[in-house]
């Protein structure tokens, strides 16, 4: 059986076309259709130019954030399994998830080599987008939301950075918050808000964690699915 003769076998189903209400020809007009009929694929421009897509233009680089951001979340809910947002525990948890859940080690160095890839290629993307001048009308809006999600993302990475409790984390809050109490005005209050109190103590640890798993992911999802959006609108990635 020729690998045609199973495609044909394969859309004829009726679970596939329960699924792919429509099939259409091979022409224009049935791709533009094509597009718009499917959840999947009418996040994307319906006509592109050819330029735009090749691999030495965009080097997947927005994809491999995207796919990298998935990582994270996927990786960051089956460590929240054994993580506890408290001060006597989670030292602990982390030290039990390095040498005593099985494959956790693996797990947390996953999570974290992801989180420090996101940073680095999203920067890179940024650069290429910058460099080739794709934040120019109409796209300038497009623009300030990837500078908002690049922001977003490195907050991922502090806030992340100071879940295991250690060291490193309390004067990585010390340092971040007295930074942010410089800010004239609102600094005193916003690292209040930060700390949820004068010290550094358990509140801190929740307020951070809340931030890491809640507020920042979904932050960061919604201003993703706008930044796809704009793509579309804009008529897909600038050529050169």
């Amino acid at each position: 059986m020729s690998v045609q003769e199973v495609k044909e076998r394969v859309v004829t189903t009726q679970v596939w076309q329960s699924i792919f209400r429509h099939r259409y020809l091979d022409s224009n007009r049935n791709r533009s259709l094509t597009v718009f009929s499917n959840l999947f694929l009418h996040i994307h421009p319906v006509k592109v130019r050819e330029k735009s897509i090749r691999l030495r233009h965009t080097m997947c680089l927005g994809g491999l954030s995207f796919g990298l951001f998935l990582a994270l979340v996927l990786s960051g809910v089956l460590l929240m399994f054994y993580y506890r947002p408290s001060v006597p525990q989670a030292y602990r948890d982390m030290k039990e998830l390095q040498f005593v859940v099985t494959s956790g080690a693996f797990l947390r160095n996953l999570h974290r080599w992801a989180a420090h890839a996101m940073v680095l290629f999203v920067f890179l993307h940024m650069a290429r987008v910058f460099f080739s001048g794709a934040y120019r009308p109409p796209r300038e809006f497009n623009w300030v939301i990837g500078v908002l999600l690049l922001i977003i993302t490195l907050l991922l990475s502090y806030t992340g950075y100071l879940l295991p409790w250690d060291q490193l984390a309390y004067w990585a809050i010390t340092v971040g918050t007295n930074m942010a109490q410089a800010a004239p005005v609102v600094g005193p209050k916003f690292r209040f808000l930060l700390l949820g109190g004068n010290i550094i103590g358990e509140n801190a640890l929740v307020r951070f964690y809340v931030l890491h798993c809640v507020v920042l992911p979904l932050s960061g999802g919604l201003l993703i699915g706008v930044h796809f959006w704009r793509i579309r609108k804009d008529g897909g990635v600038r050529p050169l």
